[in-house]
């Protein structure tokens, strides 16, 4: 079997490190494994397969015999560093925002558009991590009737925000334990002039502010799901909030069909998609909650319920491990798609 040559980019990050338990755990050809980060992370260490790996700062010329390049680093180190991995003559899988919106640029999700893949120029972006985990539940509706509209409210993870943000909730339950809590530095966002503490509290702001008052990460909501549907006369919106919860991201989503859709037909067709589980049995209290899907890599679907108040309404609620299905391991399937298509 040929193997390849593995670069990833920001791998001290909570994505990049991820994907490393990834490949521990996956059967994927890796030749030669290149962990890349900031000249401050360079020199450390990260166990892999047994061997202790060397980070080491990334550069125009990190790339030369890598063939695919992972980013999983911020917007700028993709601005600066892409083109030249590409040039090199790697395929870069990017999970920053940078090329989501490039009509140039595929944005995929294998188990909603893997068709996209063929089309790339080098590139090929991973969408945002609460697209993702919502589409992987509303796409397999598409097939039940066409869809007019989606409202989504998110119940966002503070790893979402990365390592810094996860140990200042801890930082922070702990203080709140001890008799004091030690300042925010890190959300909403580590940008804002101000921050406000994470423990016990809920932030209706993920990512900065901007057209119509909408955060950009809501915008990404909107704009990726359109480009990977296909489809700009579905009307989205919604509302971004982050919760005090280590891990996974949930959602409400609200869609009206253009016809009735009925519990039972949704459960049916949820169950046969592609990376979802069906998690709903009102009656035993059994529906999906972040605490339980740390480890999962699968959308969790539950308290499906039609909607009376407008012709083909239906509520749906949704959890997925935004670091697993909602970055690492959707880019590891995009991967694995360009190898079965060579």
């Amino acid at each position: 079997m040929k193997k390849y040559n593995i670069a990833i980019v920001g791998a001290t990050g909570a994505v990049g490190r991820t994907l490393l338990r990834l490949f521990t755990k996956e059967d994927f050809p890796i030749g030669d494994l290149t962990l890349l980060a900031s000249s401050r992370s360079a020199g450390r260490r990260i166990e892999f397969c047994g061997d202790n790996l060397i980070v080491e700062e990334t550069t125009e010329d990190s790339f030369h015999g890598i063939d695919i390049a992972f980013f999983c680093a911020g917007g700028s180190i993709s601005k600066k560093y892409a083109k030249h991995a590409v040039e090199a003559g790697a395929v870069v899988i990017d999970n920053s925002s940078y090329f989501r919106l490039d009509p140039n640029v595929p944005l995929v999700v294998p188990e909603v558009n893997p068709e996209a893949v063929k089309n790339h120029k080098g590139i090929i972006a991973n969408p945002n991590c609460s697209t993702i985990i919502m589409l992987l539940a509303v796409k397999p509706l598409l097939n039940i009737s066409p869809i007019k509209r989606i409202i989504y409210s998110t119940y966002q993870a503070v790893s979402g925000a990365g390592n810094p943000a996860v140990s200042e909730l801890e930082q922070q339950v702990r203080g709140y334990v001890e008799g004091s809590i030690p300042e925010a530095e890190i959300l909403p966002t580590a940008s804002a002039e101000k921050h406000y503490q994470m423990a016990f509290n809920v932030l209706p702001q993920v990512d900065v502010f901007a057209e119509d008052y909408y955060t950009k990460e809501e915008w990404k909501m909107v704009k990726e799901s359109h480009k990977i549907l296909g489809d700009n006369s579905i009307g989205i919106t919604g509302t971004c909030v982050r919760v005090p919860v280590f891990w996974c991201h949930s959602e409400s989503v609200n869609i009206q069909f253009e016809r009735n859709v009925t519990r039972d037909e949704v459960i049916r067709v949820l169950n046969e998609a592609e990376g979802v589980e069906v998690c709903d049995d009102p009656a035993n209290q059994i529906y999906p909650m972040p605490l339980d899907y740390y480890d999962r890599d699968e959308v969790f679907v539950g308290r499906i319920r039609e909607d009376k108040t407008v012709l083909g309404g239906l509520n749906i609620w949704v959890v997925g491990n935004q670091l697993r299905k909602g970055a690492a391991t959707n880019a590891l399937q995009i991967a694995k798609l360009l190898i079965e298509q060579e």
